[in-house]
């Protein structure tokens, strides 16, 4: 402990420190060991900022533990604490903190404040940096092996009679997190990693992670002369390498070694140009910059009558030059073998470098946390769309101009020639053309080796093909339809997709009831409102992981996880909208009266997720009149596997029997509208009348999540779009088809808004993890899937984070 305490107290003062890394021996006449004098570390440094509690369901006392490891085997050693920084108070409160940090020897972990959960978007800053080493002694160097760094969530409840100090002993690991940080990364990387454990604890910890290789001080040679010292960042490396004399030659790893050295040091002083120019503050290398002379390092590896093609010698790329000609051993180019000496000094001098760099860098770490976060997190979520698109097949596609039905019931026999000509060939099955597609590109996904520079989340590359291949299909917009068209698609030019997300101008007063026209200023703020909606017999909580990713997208989102429907689902679907548009707005005008108190209010943005035969509640609602006055507030849309089109057309006989006994044992109303039994006129039924309602036409944003798996809700009808059965029916039924589905994709057309976003998205689970069971036969499994999995909502959220803004 006292080590670790005096490392705080030289960190408040990095010159105390640098000055002594910066000193080494001068001219010697003994040998150097290079075996002990060639000696590396791996320094992982990690910063805990925040842990914010998202949605943890069990109040208690918490606290984190962290471990790093080597992958492979051969790479024996564990990461060992060697620092631990707190960079400032942490923001605990008497009542919410206990104990202190501690280091667990037996394996070499660390462990944080236990720390106090009371309710759900909670802050607690923990402020914390601790750094772990990892030996290189005896290992390849630069390192073959990956690195593991594991988060350990450590819960205990707390006691009733308030000994705490009983339940900070008893706490145990309820979730774990890991990382893997790729060899290429271990010789430099500044990262923003965030720890989210599980479904089931559901949190965000903000964490930076960096990295660089270092010497390790402990084996510097110091002479027998303690005042014989100098700065080798100031002064020439020739004169300490004249007394040291031509010994035996270097082997490749001594080599390889010096350039892991120098790649890290490079490395290092690019992040830092980087970090300072990103965040607007700048660091005085000039010092530093005009001493490190590569040209003395090469002047005393070279002989003297070895030069260049230029007559010229300098920089760190002619050092590297050098280097690789000497593990090349390129004797014609290369005629000397360089010295184990000679590269013992580069080592020094490097080393010297970089522990200078490296010390600099924690200092402006932590003045600078705050600006070098928001910078990192932002890297990190440009670097995840490129990532996460492995599994994710994107395309755009134009929308349908109309889809003709131009003659009469009657006139069935007559028709038929013009309907044949005029309707465009569908694919056999696009459902199954749609998973067939998928499980090409998973078996794409198991030839490819991902090996990367960024830190993988082991709940994405932990098992790379259980992870859902989502199909994006963006919709290019076209014209609203005309009866005299007779053709599928319209030849439009493609919409430019940085117009897509273009921001809707808000006219003063409108759609915002009980709110003064003067109030609406550019200067205030905005209410963004996102209300849940569950499916058929669902719970309000059903859609909690979606709710959290979009709390990780924009954490100032007020929710509404609605709860007016719970076991309500079998009634008739005009009263669970009535319900849901009368919470939805007694919920507006409670957010928007208490924030109009304290800000000007600038805007309301509306937003929708449902689930299942939620999308029908929800659209039900925004027909009712008392929703009126916020249609204009419709921002994006999320429909995941929603029957919009109803069942007219659904080929699982299974889920069609269960469906048949809900209508006749339970006499579920919902289940005859959706099914069409409700009237026996096709055009006077629910869904019909629904589809000729304008619910879809102001919503910005419109996604529709489907996955061809799921045999509860047909493909085409979460989808919006014709399948074949409808386009080869000439009955009332087909015609009543295709008038609903025009009437829908005419509000998506709407000329309304010009720049409206319309995506499909099929989302193909990893089936094999399922099993052969009841669920996956009927097609239940795919649809709850999109209730128990976040990581297709996590890929489409970070891809286009702009619609979630």
């Amino acid at each position: 402990m006292s080590n670790r305490l005096g490392w705080l107290t030289s960190i408040n003062n990095p010159r105390s420190g640098i000055q002594k890394m910066l000193l080494t021996a001068k001219s010697c006449p003994t040998k150097i060991e290079p075996i002990a004098m060639l000696d590396t570390v791996q320094e992982i440094a990690i910063y805990i900022h925040r842990f914010h509690n998202l949605d943890l369901f069990q109040q208690g006392w918490y606290q984190m533990k962290i471990t790093v490891r080597w992958e492979d085997s051969e790479y024996t050693s564990m990461g060992s604490p060697a620092r631990v920084a707190q960079y400032e108070p942490p923001d605990l409160g008497s009542d919410n903190a206990f104990g202190i940090w501690r280091i667990d020897d037996t394996d070499n972990s660390f462990l944080t404040q236990p720390f106090r959960i009371k309710y759900a978007k909670q802050d607690i800053r923990l402020s914390i940096m601790v750094s772990f080493n990892l030996s290189l002694t005896g290992s390849k160097v630069p390192p073959t092996s990956a690195v593991i760094l594991k988060f350990e969530l450590l819960q205990a409840p707390m006691t009733a009679n308030g000994l705490e100090l009983l339940a900070y002993i008893d706490a145990s690991t309820v979730a774990v997190h890991e990382f893997r940080i790729p060899p290429k990364a271990l010789l430099g990387l500044h990262s923003y990693c965030p720890v989210h454990f599980d479904a089931f604890h559901a949190v965000l910890v903000d964490v930076s992670v960096h990295i660089s290789l270092l010497k390790t001080d402990s084996y510097i040679k110091v002479p027998s002369d303690p005042y014989a010292h100098e700065d080798v960042a100031g002064k020439k490396i020739g004169e300490f390498n004249q007394a040291l004399g031509q010994v035996a030659s270097a082997d490749m790893k001594q080599i390889m070694l010096v350039k892991a050295m120098l790649f890290a040091r490079e490395t290092l002083l690019e992040e830092l140009k980087l970090l300072s120019k990103a965040i607007g503050q700048a660091i005085d290398l000039t010092d530093f910059l005009s001493k490190m002379d590569d040209i003395e390092m090469i002047d005393s590896i070279l002989p003297e009558n070895i030069g260049t093609a230029d007559g010229e010698v300098s920089g760190q790329g002619k050092l590297q030059n050098v280097l690789e000609k000497a593990s090349s051993y390129v004797i014609d180019e290369f005629p000397c073998v360089l010295s184990e000496d000679a590269v013992v000094n580069i080592f020094h001098s490097l080393g010297a470098q970089l522990s200078y760099l490296w010390s600099i860098f924690l200092q402006f770490q932590r003045e600078n946390k705050t600006k070098i976060l928001e910078f990192l997190r932002g890297e990190w979520a440009k670097d995840r769309r490129a990532e996460w698109s492995i599994w994710m097949i994107c395309s755009k596609v134009e929308m349908p101009h109309h889809y003709i039905s131009s003659r009469n019931d009657s006139s069935v026999t007559h028709a038929v020639p013009k309907r044949v000509m005029s309707l465009w060939k569908l694919p056999d099955d696009p459902a199954q053309t749609a998973a067939m597609r998928a499980e090409l590109h998973r078996r794409s996904i198991a030839q490819m080796k991902i090996n990367n520079q960024s830190i993988q989340d082991m709940h994405i590359f932990g098992d790379p093909l259980q992870i859902p291949i989502i199909i994006v299909e963006r919709v290019m917009n076209a014209p609203r339809r005309t009866l005299s068209e007779n053709s599928y698609f319209r030849n439009v030019d493609l919409i430019d997709s940085s117009s897509l997300f273009a921001q809707p101008s808000i006219e003063a007063g409108k759609g915002l009831p009980d709110i003064p026209r003067t109030s609406l200023k550019q200067s205030g703020r905005e209410l963004k409102v996102v209300v849940f909606v569950h499916g058929f017999q669902g719970h309000h909580l059903d859609l909690r992981l979606v709710r959290n990713q979009w709390l990780l997208i924009d954490p100032k989102i007020e929710f509404l996880m609605s709860e007016v429907n719970e076991d309500k689902t079998s009634g008739d679907f005009r009263e669970m909208g009535q319900r849901l548009a009368q919470e939805v707005t007694s919920f507006l005008k409670k957010k928007i009266d208490k924030l109009s108190k304290s800000y000007n209010l600038r805007g309301v943005k509306l937003s929708f997720v449902g689930h299942s035969i939620g999308n029908v509640i929800i659209r039900t609602a925004l027909a009712e009149s008392i929703m009126e006055p916020y249609l204009r507030c419709l921002y994006t849309y999320v429909s995941i596997s929603g029957p919009h089109l109803g069942y007219l057309y659904s080929s699982n006989s299974l889920f069609n029997s269960g469906m048949w006994l809900l209508k006749k044992l339970k006499g579920s109303q919902s289940i005859h509208q959706l099914t069409f039994t409700d009237d026996p006129d096709l055009r006077k039924t629910f869904l019909y009348r629904l589809c000729e309602q304008k619910t879809l036409e102001h919503f910005r944003h419109i996604i529709l999540l489907s996955s061809p798996q799921d045999g509860y809700v047909p493909h085409h009808s979460a989808r919006i779009e014709l399948c074949q059965a409808a386009s080869l029916d000439y009955s009332k039924k087909g015609a009543v088809f295709l008038e609903m589905l025009n009437n829908c994709l005419d509000q998506i057309r709407a000329t309304s808004l010009e720049n409206r976003l319309f995506m499909r998205c099929d989302v193909n689970f990893a089936t094999s993890s399922y099993g052969r069971n009841l669920n996956t036969i009927i097609g239940r499994a795919a649809h709850i899937e999109f209730l128990e999995s976040d990581i297709f909502v996590k890929f489409i959220m970070w891809s286009f984070p702009e619609i979630f803004h």
